[in-house]
This record gives C-alpha cells, sequence and structure tokens, in this order.
C-alpha cells in the first residue's frame, strides 16, 4: 500500500506497531506498517522521531515533497549490497559506446510513444497538427541510429520534446492557458499537473530501481551530476507520456479537474528590513567560529537529492507565479494515478498481463540485465 499524506498540520506519531495521523485532538489514519510499501509525506507534515525510527527499522520507502509535487528527499535505508554490479555500472558511464546504445534505446522508446499519442489524438480529434508532429517525430526517430554521441542524442529528444507538446496541446477540450511545457513553476493547470504526475512516476522509478538493485546515481542517458539520480530519470522517459500525458488528458477532458480546482500561489510579504537578521546569518555562517565575514560562495552546502533533469522540451516559468491544486484536486489527481499504476496490460517482451507499477520494475531489471551484459540491448515498454 502506498499512502499520500498531504494534510497541512498534520502529525505522524507512533503507537506501538502503528503510525498514527493526527491533526489537533483529532485522528486522520491509523497506517499498519505490515500494509505500508511506501509514505510521501507532502509540505508541512510533522513525523516524530520515534514514527521516523519505526520506518527506518521496517525499511519503509518514505518520501518527502514539497506540496507542489517538487521532489525534496527520503529516508535512506541499507545501500545495495552487491558492490560488483555498483562498480561495473560506475565503469559503464566511462563506456561511450555503451551509453550511447542505451540512449538510443530509451529515447527511441520515448520518441515512439510520444507519436502513438499524437496519433491518437489525430484519430479522435481529427487533428492535422498533431498528425504533422507525430510523423515529424517517427522522421527523427528513425535517425536515430545515426547519432555518434549521448549529447546529439540528447538534442534529438529536446528537438522531438517540443514538437511532443506543440501537438499534445491539441488534444484537451480546453486549452486552460497550456501552449507549451513549463515548469519551475508551472504557470497554468495543466502544466501544475504534468509537473506532479512527472514527480509521482519518477519516484516510482526510483524505486523499481532499488528494488532490481541498481545504484540509482549513475545513468547512461543522464550523465552524472553531483547529487541527482540519474538512473530513475533514465528509466522514466519511456513511461512519461504512457502515464503521465495520458492521465492528465484523461483528467481534463472527462471533466474530473476544471479550472475552479486551480489557484495562483501569491509571493510570501516582504518583511521589514533588520539588521540584527544579517549579523545572524554572519554569525551561523562562519565555519570555523572565527565571526569573520564569510562570503557566501565559500561556505559549502549539501544540496537536495535531485531527480531534476534539464529538461530540454520545457521552459521555465520564472517571474510568473504558480499555479496550484486545491487539496480537493490534489486527492482526486493521486488517486486516479494510484489506480493508473494497478490499472493491468499485456506487457510484449514479458509475455504477460501486468500492471505498470510492476512493469517498471521489470524494465528496471532488463536496464539490470543490459547492465551485467546477460541482454545486448535495452527494450523499452511501447505503447499501443
Amino acid at each position: 500500500m502506498i499512502v499520500y499524506i498531504s494534510t497541512q498540520g498534520a502529525r505522524i506519531v507512533r503507537e506501538g506497531r502503528h503510525l498514527i495521523v493526527k491533526k489537533e485532538n483529532d485522528t486522520y489514519h491509523t497506517l499498519f506498517i505490515y500494509k505500508l510499501e511506501q509514505l510521501v509525506i507532502m509540505g508541512n507534515v510533522v513525523i516524530t522521531p520515534q514514527a521516523l525510527k519505526l520506518l527506518m527499522r521496517e525499511n519503509i520507502d518514505t518520501v518527502f515533497m514539497r506540496l507542489d509535487g517538487r521532489y525534496v528527499g527520503r529516508l535512506a535505508g541499507g545501500e545495495q549490497k552487491n558492490v560488483f554490479l555498483r562498480k561495473r555500472q560506475f565503469l559503464l558511464t566511462d563506456d561511450a559506446g555503451f551509453c550511447l546504445s542505451t540512449a538510443q534505446s530509451i529515447v527511441g522508446g520515448k520518441m515512439a510513444n510520444m507519436a502513438t499519442v499524437l496519433q491518437r489524438i489525430q484519430r479522435t480529434r481529427d487533428n492535422r497538427h498533431a498528425g504533422e508532429a507525430a510523423d515529424s517525430i517517427r522522421r527523427m526517430a528513425r535517425k536515430l541510429s545515426e547519432t555518434e554521441s549521448v549529447d546529439v542524442v540528447r538534442g534529438v529528444e529536446g528537438r522531438a520534446s517540443a514538437l511532443y507538446f506543440s501537438g499534445l496541446r491539441h488534444g484537451f477540450d480546453q486549452d486552460h492557458g497550456f501552449y507549451k511545457r513549463v515548469r519551475r513553476p508551472p504557470t497554468d493547470p495543466i502544466n501544475s499537473v504534468l509537473s506532479l504526475l512527472y514527480t509521482f512516476i519518477t519516484n516510482r522509478a526510483y524505486s523499481a530501481v532499488r528494488i532490481a538493485g541498481l545504484d540509482p546515481y549513475p545513468g547512461m542517458l543522464h550523465t552524472l551530476e553531483y547529487g541527482r539520480h540519474s538512473l530513475p530519470l533514465d528509466l522514466v522517459e519511456e513511461f512519461r507520456s504512457m502515464i503521465a500525458d495520458t492521465l492528465t488528458l484523461s483528467l481534463f477532458n472527462l471533466g474530473i479537474l476544471k479550472a475552479p480546482d486551480f489557484y495562483q500561489v501569491q509571493p510570501p510579504p516582504v518583511a521589514e528590513y533588520d539588521d540584527t537578521e544579517d549579523q545572524i546569518t554572519v554569525a551561523c555562517n562562519d565555519p570555523i567560529g572565527q565571526m569573520s565575514v564569510v562570503e557566501e560562495e565559500d561556505v559549502f552546502d549539501m544540496p537536495e537529492q535531485s531527480f531534476e533533469a534539464d529538461d530540454q522540451e520545457s521552459a521555465t516559468g520564472e517571474g510568473k507565479l504558480a499555479i496550484r491544486a486545491y487539496p480537493a484536486a490534489f486527492a482526486r489527481i493521486v488517486k486516479a494515478f494510484e489506480k493508473k499504476m494497478t490499472t493491468e496490460f499485456y506487457h510484449p517482451v514479458a509475455q504477460k498481463q501486468m500492471t505498470y507499477a510492476e512493469a517498471m520494475i521489470f524494465q528496471a531489471r532488463q536496464l539490470r540485465r543490459v547492465i551485467e551484459g546477460e541482454s545486448t540491448r535495452y527494450q523499452p515498454l511501447l505503447l499501443k
């Protein structure tokens, strides 16, 4: 069972072998540890040390996100014991041929799935723009085998993604201000839901990578970057359009989400200038206690764990206010996402029925077989 806690001001406390979610004097939920697979904590939710210890002892994947869906971090359980596999992963990041071949497969799968979504939009809405974008993406995909470096593959992916989002907007009954992919912050309801769902599926990809016994940091398409989990970003690419984009289309076109379900986040008021605050900051930033002025760039700090990729297909909403779902709408998004992840379909490579959640683990294990040399090339999951 995967549980999301998003009630602001709630507290998670331990009572025996259970966790209790409370707010003031009210009890909201009782969480049975033996049923709990993952706990996702969003925004201003307090968790007691006793509850944290229980989660760590039982090795429950506990994820922390901001209320807007941005990933913050997670409780670190025990590290994978197969050091030889981890060593091979890192060695392969220096193998240009291996990284190129795997990146071509990953991006090829992503582009094929994007084209399939656009083709569905063309058929159901008789929209030539979506059809033309799908044709262009397929032509670009056929040339992936000619690329000579991972950088070039990423460039092709970026151009294909820009085409994709220009066609995807024609799949919605109403545009809701959605004309292209915008993040940090998302500036319209559709981008807001896309950002949230992308975080959810990347979180699932991280879990799948760990279940497969792989180290999440070294990737093939997304290269090494300080503090970034690159391998889940590789794995999630083929699932973006298949899960997040198709679900977003359904949520809006079926009327499950509407414009009044969203609000514009207002910036906090500007505080009056207080000179003592500057002095306190200087004192706290002095790493060796000399009470001397320390330049900000000289103070080393650990970054947040990162799932963020340099999405070439998206623009930042710098200078604009974020759009966020109200709690009731957020709950509907979470419910729809979890239902999607437990939906069964026929997996052509596995040749059996499985859920999307199981498929993500299957694909992670397939990546492992490629890394260990048991398979020659990664086979992405393709949308039919």
